[in-house]
């Protein structure tokens, strides 16, 4: 059996792949829900709603082939060509053209949709939750994993941001000084980003023609965009805040968001059926203090983590260690299709 730690998109896919080549696994997952950075919030009548990761492009064929084949469609986010921008805070916002860039895409039915495809082509019983890892032990012919259970494996897949293995879980024998260095100093994608998105009844912006882009050096949002639905029936705006405004409650972000909507959009934002937001460096099973800086994509993709360890029992994964496009849905999904390879070769 191979215990995979972690049901983001990363461990989910390894674990279909695995059962496609006949292989046991389980999967242990320590949030309550599976998905990782990939979370949608869905409500009867609104457009879902992106807190995670949302946009890919023509440039991420792993991802798009994945999608075909379980069925999933895709379809062009929606760019004006006429956005908002606010340059300072002694300036209103102005309307200002943007050149025509490649096209990002969004997954049909939001991106949960692959996420829970992927869990539906799963045994329930291979997917445990509230499973948070604490220790991994290697002996001569099997792997320990110990959570709030233990579970005795072949092997293990680490399927989660480096950072967080380096520093949450207990490893024995230990991992190379040099491994745990790099991984503690990898950079974890969104880690610090605030996402905040508001639903609406009507879209007020295509009846008054307004931009529904919005780009901003004053904040707290820098960027806003569309997220309406595939068919354009159900209406939603999406996009960051400064992520200095974690700082800030709940309240006093909501405050300040809407209060910056009005100036732009007008009175009419406040027609809105719901706010949300997700503060990514509250989410524990995410984020993870650094002891320095680092900065974007810091030691992403860096070859130590396509190593085998252990004698070919430890696999580290995860979007963060793919070798190519880390950090983003496309490198989960070439990380989980090299994780299984590994398994795959190892076992002849």
């Amino acid at each position: 059996m191979i215990v995979i730690v972690g049901a983001g998109l990363s461990g989910l896919l390894t674990a279909y792949l695995l059962k496609k080549e006949g292989i046991p696994f389980k999967i242990l997952e320590a949030r309550n829900r599976v998905g990782g950075r990939i979370n949608t919030i869905y409500r009867k009548e609104e457009a879902p709603i992106e807190m995670g990761a949302t946009w890919f492009t023509a440039q991420h064929p792993n991802l798009i082939a994945l999608l075909e084949e379980l069925g999933i469609g895709r379809f062009e986010q929606y760019m004006d060509s006429k956005v908002f921008y606010e340059p300072n805070s002694n300036f209103p916002a102005q309307i200002v053209e943007i050149p025509k860039n490649e096209p990002n895409y969004r997954i049909a039915g939001g991106t949960s949709n692959l996420i829970n495809t992927l869990v539906r082509k799963l045994n329930p019983e291979d997917v445990i939750l509230n499973q948070a890892v604490k220790e991994i032990e290697f002996n001569t012919n099997s792997v320990f994993v110990k959570a709030e259970n233990i579970f005795e494996g072949k092997a293990v897949v680490l399927a989660l941001p480096p950072k967080l293995w380096a520093n949450g879980i207990i490893f024995e024998p230990e991992i190379a000084e040099h491994l745990k260095e790099i991984a503690l100093q990898t950079h974890t994608w969104m880690e610090d980003s605030i996402k905040v998105a508001l639903t609406f009844a009507k879209p007020f912006w295509k009846e008054e023609n307004l931009p529904r882009t919005l780009f901003s050096n004053v904040g707290p949002i820098v960027e806003f965009y569309d997220q309406c639905d595939e068919e354009n029936s159900r209406y939603a705006l999406c996009g960051f805040i400064n992520s200095a405004f974690k700082q800030l409650s709940y309240s006093e972000r909501k405050e300040l968001v809407i209060d910056q909507l009005k100036n732009i959009f007008g009175s009419r934002v406040e027609e809105f059926l719901h706010y949300e937001e997700c503060v990514w460096s509250e989410e524990i099973d995410t984020f993870e203090d650094s002891e320095h800086s680092l900065f974007p994509h810091q030691n992403n993709g860096n070859p130590i983590f396509r190593d085998l360890y252990f004698d070919n029992r430890l696999i580290i994964s995860g979007s963060e260690t793919s070798s190519k496009f880390p950090g983003y849905m496309e490198g989960a999904v070439i990380s989980a299709i090299e994780s299984v390879q590994k398994i795959v070769e190892s076992r002849r």
